[in-house]
């Protein structure tokens, strides 16, 4: 059996590292207003050159650690998009966001304009993403995704909308992760650890739309800047990405008897780069846990059993 494809979040975590590194050099002051167009040339200078080998080395490193040693062939598309209940796809946006929502924040560090920044910034997660659509479009093992790109379009514009209706997010996606029993049925697929489980359990991951409730309504308002309402959805019951039916060392395995299910979640949440500080290291490290849903009381809906679920604490 072919190994299942790169996560997305290998990518994800780069993307994260880039952010740590902007948002550190934004609190300590080199990302404000500053009169000088050879300081803003340089800047610009030095992320085009950077993305450029950036790019470059993880397209060449990418396919060298993944692609090479499986045949190629022309060009194709390969039609997954029923596959985990499209919780795949949810990912591919997700880390799509956030890799635009990076890149906006570079670009404006950069001294681009606030049009060409979120344009132009918030398209780099599509083309981090589209690279690998290609090698998997060459790729006789797999072929590339309408879906994926769809999803990664849907996470790119995310991030490009709201920097230029607002010039700020206000709905982010986030995700929660709680392990669940199906990893332990498969755990090859599924992941035999808690961090092997994280990125590779769908079962166990919630994907939500954290909206901020004040960003909406008027300034006057009682209501917390912190204080988020978000929607997630995840899925349950799968032991494969289609039927629950697998092949394990030559043997045939039939788990049809578990029932998949969608499931549906509304809860409270905090953003938390809306919460107010002084402290630098703090605000970086509020702006990276951002992309978690914070832990909250929360209703549940079951597709399979039509039934509602309330949770002290909403993962």
């Amino acid at each position: 059996m072919l190994p299942k494809r790169p996560y997305w979040h290998k990518l994800l975590l780069a993307a994260l590292a880039v952010l740590t590194m902007h948002t550190e050099s934004k609190a300590q002051g080199v990302g404000s207003e500053v009169d000088s167009a050879r300081l803003f040339k340089k800047r610009k200078t030095l992320i085009i050159a950077g993305n450029a080998v950036g790019y470059s080395a993880t397209m060449f490193g990418l396919y060298n650690l993944w692609y090479k040693d499986y045949p190629l062939t022309s060009f194709h598309f390969h039609n997954d998009n029923r596959d985990w209940n499209q919780m795949d796809k949810v990912g591919h946006a997700y880390s799509c966001y956030y890799e635009g929502v990076v890149g906006i924040d570079m670009m404006k560090w950069a001294g681009y304009s606030h049009k060409t920044a979120s344009i132009l910034g918030g398209s780099y997660g599509f083309l981090i993403q589209g690279g690998i659509e290609v090698f998997d479009g060459f790729s006789e093992a797999w072929g590339a995704s309408s879906g994926d790109l769809i999803a990664n379009a849907v996470g790119s514009s995310l991030a490009i909308g709201q920097s230029l209706a607002w010039d700020e997010q206000r709905i982010w996606m986030k995700l929660s992760y709680q392990p669940s029993e199906f990893a332990a049925i498969r755990p090859e697929l599924l992941g035999s650890s808690f961090v092997e489980s994280l990125f590779k359990d769908y079962n166990g991951q919630t994907y939500w739309l954290s909206g901020n409730i004040r960003s909406f309504i008027k300034d006057e308002t009682k209501f917390p800047a912190w204080l988020n309402i978000a929607v997630g959805y995840g899925i349950n019951g799968f032991v494969s990405s289609d039927d629950n039916l697998f092949e394990r060392d030559g043997q045939q395995f039939d788990y049809t008897h578990i029932p998949q299910s969608r499931q549906f979640y509304l809860s409270p949440d905090i953003d938390l780069t809306r919460i107010k500080t002084d402290n630098k290291a703090l605000k970086i490290s509020l702006r990276l846990l951002n992309c978690l849903k914070f832990p909250m009381p929360g209703l549940g809906y079951d597709s399979k059993s039509q039934k509602f679920s309330f949770n002290m604490l909403q993962f």
